[in-house]
């Protein structure tokens, strides 16, 4: 210990910074080894700034002293071992000047020594392999073990290393050794943000080429941008890696690795370059084309499908085993991004992509002892047929020479089949295909949703020669009924994809309508039916119905056989059980259909019949969808609803919150385009439809709102006149005469609106004048009823006093006689019979009961006023 104190670092410092003298150098090397000695169980916190500054003292000897070669060496090596603290604290007191240090270990990479830079390399690395000394000093304890991994990142140590790799650019062990220093940094994000500032992945990428027989190069190259990739923005590393050189350096080792690897290891580097090449390839700006890689990756895509030599892969030979599997799922994975690149299209065209595409639309047979496996053919199937989906658009011509589309649906035939199959579910592209054929269908149908979308003749013709739209219904059958047992997302994606299909293939041509009608409506009904709850699952029943809408208005609507069936099956009751709902998203197309459905005359019948909830109508539906949109429009009304602004009647909050821009003739202005963005024109061309006169079910707050509807479009062409005379002012004035008549225009806009505001009144004067009524009549009705208790209660209370006063009773009795007597006919009848009322014995003057005993007609009168009624024939009592 007294030994080590002797050792003072400002003496060495002093030493190495004097002359260089032969003698002192002898002096100075002692010194430098009595401090390694001192130090060798590791440096002190304190200290580490002024070892970092002997080092570069030491460093700066090397270029004429090769002596100090190992003195620099040896104190490196000391960097590498845990550093000492007495305190808790030191860590962070000693942060900045240790992180300092320590990113000065990449500027002495500058020493021309193969055995300075290996051992800085090392000291690096040891950072993430930290040993305990043999000893520790007396009084100090280490470091954390990831201090010096923080303090690399802090000191920025990787820009640093990376930026020397220019110094080793020809030393290849060097060269390795700093990579395997940069594979241990590039672990953290933090140095690899580092590493990108110094262009970190074009200089790795430009070495990936050299010569290496250990193939370590190219193995750690590709874990340091792998690990670029993840700890970074994929898009900077992937513009650094878009250079026309590192695009060539990545296809020829690409492509040593592919004709030469042949160990498992290859094989695996292979793949990992080809995933990077990927990410590459979806850069716009990459040099793909021009460097021929495009070129490359096509033709190995379609190297065992379409059986063609290529001079690119002489002496090439894929097996079966899983690193090539997953080689030709990159593979194809590759094609589906060059097919979004408009200049790689006629590589696709001229490599024969669509027939090596179209090889697996087909039931997989038993496997060979040489073929994939059950598993990895479907796998690779589903993903061909995914591919498939994105390419066909662009190949047409292919895809109809090749005869794609009775391959699919001669496939599909196959997915709705009994023939047993088992599918894995293995992949992605397999999900909820385990056990059934449901993934083969779906990816299938998005090949031929893809083509039709383009609304090409030649390709929906030749579908339909086919007979494509009666089995596509079967096919929709066979998965709704499968939906009806458990709702599964796949089977309404298919439900969807179907009735897409169906629609873009019938639109516009009656033919194929008729061909749709019967078994197509009935099959079409149960969608529209669906319940409302389903519609917020997350599964897909929003989009199903949707797709059932728009097949409804582009495969029934146009054809009267399927109108009429639809109308039969109480299609428009439907339509009207949906648009009840009040949902935004579902008004505007079912207005739409609506409104093309009133075409046909029958229409209108059905939709002034429909009865909501509470025997709502139509009409009164109609007008308050009106309401709501003009509330969510932010249209000026009174409390009462009548227009609140005559100028303006129907102007939302939007379009007064814009300023007058002139536009060209042929661009519609704000009053034309607000048409097109609400569904108040649908209503009220739905309103026209069914007539402005008699309709039922209406309040007087929906008379007041019909008022408007009805002048919808007096108010519309007043405010198109508006904004003309708006943009007129704003460029020139115009003459007298196109002034006046453009202000007698607004005049009538503005009277029109001034009668509607006076009808709305006139209206609710009305309407308060019948409540009055009302009111009275209900006023009436309650005094007759109240008065009509008091005479109960009056005569119960006169009920209550004859039976507990006898006198009261005699009173009564008196006066009911009194009144017999008054009601009495007094000329008697000749001839005939007298009979008294009285009832002998009774004692009240209640009314009696129903039971009455009448006399019987004496014997003497049988030929009396009596003898010409049936009575006269029934025998005496």
């Amino acid at each position: 210990e007294t030994q080590l104190r002797s050792v003072d670092l400002n003496h060495a410092i002093k030493l190495l910074e004097g002359s260089d003298s032969s003698n002192l150098e002898e002096e100075q090397l002692k010194v430098l080894k009595k401090v390694v000695k001192r130090f060798e169980n590791g440096l002190p916190l304190k200290d580490v700034a002024q070892i970092i500054y002997i080092l570069n003292l030491c460093a700066e000897k090397v270029n004429e002293q090769e002596a100090f070669i190992e003195p620099v060496c040896e104190l490196i090596k000391l960097c590498g071992l845990p550093f000492q603290k007495k305190k808790l604290s030191d860590e962070v007191s000693y942060s900045v000047a240790v992180s300092k240090s320590i990113a000065h270990l990449g500027y002495l990479m500058r020493v021309p020594s193969s055995q300075v830079r290996i051992q800085i390399c090392k000291c690096i690395i040891s950072f993430y392999k930290m040993e305990l000394p043999r000893k520790i000093l007396s009084g100090y304890q280490p470091t954390s073990a990831n201090y010096k991994i923080q303090m690399a990142e802090l000191g920025g140590l990787a820009e640093t290393l990376v930026l020397s790799l220019a110094l080793v650019e020809n030393e290849l062990t060097e060269k390795l050794w700093v990579l395997k220093a940069l594979q241990h940094l590039s672990s953290s994000g933090v140095n690899c943000r580092h590493m990108m500032n110094a262009q970190a992945a074009s200089r790795l990428c430009v070495y990936l080429n050299d010569v290496d027989p250990s193939g370590q190069l190219v193995f750690r190259s590709s874990e340091i941008l792998w690990n670029l990739l993840e700890n970074t923005s994929k898009e900077e590393v992937v513009n650094q890696l878009s250079s026309l050189e590192c695009v060539h350096a990545l296809k020829e080792v690409f492509v040593d690795l592919l004709i030469h690897g042949f160990r498992h290891y290859d094989r695996q580097l292979r793949n990992d370059l080809l995933v990077i090449a990927t990410l590459v390839a979806e850069n716009p700006a990459a040099p793909m084309i021009e460097s021929g890689f495009t070129t490359l990756l096509i033709v190995l895509a379609t190297f065992t499908e379409v059986k063609i030599p290529n001079p690119l892969l002489k002496g090439l030979k894929l097996t079966f085993c899983y690193e090539d599997f997953e080689l030709k799922k990159l593979l194809f994975n590759i094609i589906g991004i060059l097919s979004k690149d408009p200049r790689a299209v006629q590589l696709l065209s001229e490599n024969d992509v669509m027939p090596a595409l179209l090889y697996y639309v087909k039931p997989h047979q038993k496997p060979g002892f040489h073929d994939w496996s059950t598993a990895q053919f479907e796998e690779l199937q589903l993903h061909a047929i995914a591919i498939l989906a994105s390419v066909a658009p662009l190949l047409v011509d292919k895809y109809l020479s090749c005869q794609a589309n009775t391959l699919l649906l001669v496939f599909l035939e196959w997915c709705i089949g009994q023939d047993p199959f088992f599918g894995q579910g293995n992949s992605f592209h397999g999900t909820g295909g385990r056990g059934n054929k449901l993934a083969q269908m779906r990816y299938s149908l998005r090949v031929l949703r893809s083509v039709v979308s383009l609304y090409d003749d030649a390709v929906n013709l030749n579908l339909c020669d086919q007979g494509a739209i009666s089995q596509l219904l079967d096919i929709l059958e066979y998965a709704a009924n499968k939906s009806k047992e458990k709702d599964d997302a796949i089977l309404l994606e298919i439900q969807a994809d179907i009735l897409f299909i169906l629609s873009a293939v019938c639109e516009n041509d009656v033919h194929r309508k008729e061909l749709f009608s019967y078994e197509g409506v009935d099959i079409l009904i149960p969608f529209i039916q669906m319940d409302p709850k389903k519609l917020y699952s997350g599964l897909g029943h929003n989009r199903l119905l949707f797709s059932a809408l728009d097949c409804l208005w582009s495969c029934v609507i146009g054809c009267y056989i399927a109108e009429d069936y639809f109308l039969e099956q109480q299609g428009i009751f439907l339509l009207l059980d949906l648009l009840a709902l009040k949902q935004k998203s579902l008004c505007n197309i079912i207005l739409g259909i609506l409104l093309e459905f009133c075409d046909n005359p029958r229409t209108a019948f059905h939709i002034s019949t429909w009865r909501g909830e509470k025997e709502q109508t139509a009409a009164n539906l109609l007008i308050q969808l009106w309401r709501q949109e003009e509330l969510d429009l932010g249209v000026k009304r009174d409390r009462h609803g009548r227009i609140a602004d005559v100028k303006r009647p129907i102007v939302s909050s939007f379009q007064k919150e814009q300023e007058v821009i002139p536009v060209p003739a042929n661009c519609p202005s704000f009053a034309i385009v607000e048409i097109s963005e609400n569904i108040r024109a649908k209503l009220y061309s739905l309103l026209c439809k069914l007539g402005f006169e008699n309709l039922p079910g209406l309040s007087a707050k929906d008379f007041i709102t019909l008022a408007i509807i009805r002048r919808y479009i007096d108010f519309k062409v007043g405010e198109v006149w508006s904004e003309v005379y708006a943009e007129l002012k704003e460029e020139f004035r115009p003459v007298a005469s196109d002034e006046e008549a453009l202000k007698v225009i607004s005049e009538v806009s503005e009277n029109i609106g001034r009668m509607v505001a006076a009808l709305q009144t006139e209206e609710l004067e009305s309407q308060h004048h019948q409540e009055i009524q009302e009111e009275e009549k209900a006023y009436t009705k309650i005094q007759a009823v109240h008065k009509q208790r008091e005479m109960v209660n009056k005569s119960w209370e006169s009920f209550l006093t004859r039976t507990s006063n006898y006198e009261s009773l005699k009173k009564a009795k008196r006066l009911q006689e009194k009144s017999i007597e008054a009601c009495r006919c007094k000329s008697k009848t000749q001839n005939g019979a007298v009979h008294s009322t009285d009832i002998k014995g009774l004692s009240t003057t209640i009314g009696s009961g129903r039971l009455v005993t009448v006399e019987s007609t004496p014997s003497q009168l049988i030929g009396g006023p009596l003898a010409v009624t049936d009575l006269a024939l029934r025998k005496p009592s």
